[in-house]
């Protein structure tokens, strides 16, 4: 038997509330999404984090984003080893099915995923270096970003680190077979950014400085 229970209450107002108001206001749009189906220019890889809302931050109406969440913002690299792979089937789909033109990796700051990493990798979280932690063998990942970073000065690495988060994804994109022959075709462009929750700034990453730079 599944153990699961009604939608909280909360939750139910907020829904009931959606419906009357911008469904009702809306719906033509809605059953036009539904009927077309997708075809969005741009999948977005963010972190799990509740503070990262990037529709909000681009203005982006349903259908425009084909967004994908995971721990950190990671990219894996290429593994066609006949396994589960969350990540890499979203990357996929995006690429090959819905032949999005940008695929935008954003990281954040405060990231708690990009800290654990670096606390694993410091020696100051031995819980996630067990082989039964699913969120330090995730976190495994970024492990090369952390080796860029760590004699830099400790204020700076956090940061460093998040940023370093975003340059690991983007490398290990490119280890996609359909990713790099797109890119290469100029049918599809890669893109790095790095949004400071507090500041609600956005810095975007460019390579021929070789640095995150305000957009």
């Amino acid at each position: 038997m599944l153990n699961a229970k009604p939608l909280p209450s909360y939750l139910a107002k907020r829904y009931q509330g959606w419906k009357a108001t911008t469904y009702k206001d809306n719906e033509a749009w809605y059953h036009r999404l539904s009927d077309e189906g997708q075809h969005p220019r741009a999948m977005v890889i963010s972190c799990c984090d509740s503070r990262v809302h990037v529709t909000s931050i681009f203005g982006a109406d349903q259908g425009e984003f084909f967004i994908h969440r995971n721990i950190a913002n990671l990219v894996p690299p290429y593994k066609p080893d006949g396994q589960q792979h969350g990540t890499s089937a979203a990357i996929e789909f995006a690429v090959t099915s819905l032949k999005v033109a940008h695929v935008i990796v954003i990281g954040h700051s405060s990231c708690g995923g990009a800290k654990g990493c670096h606390d694993m990798c410091a020696g100051l979280a031995p819980e996630l270096e067990e082989k039964t932690s699913f969120l330090g063998r995730w976190l495994d990942i970024l492990r090369p970003g952390y080796e860029r970073i760590k004699d830099l000065p400790e204020p700076e690495r956090g940061r460093a680190i998040e940023k370093q988060a975003v340059l690991v994804s983007l490398e290990n994109l490119m280890t996609f077979p359909f990713v790099k022959s797109e890119v290469e075709s100029g049918r599809l462009s890669l893109h790095g950014l790095w949004h400071d929750i507090g500041e609600g700034l956005v810095e975007h990453y460019l390579p021929e400085i070789g640095e995150f730079r305000a957009v």
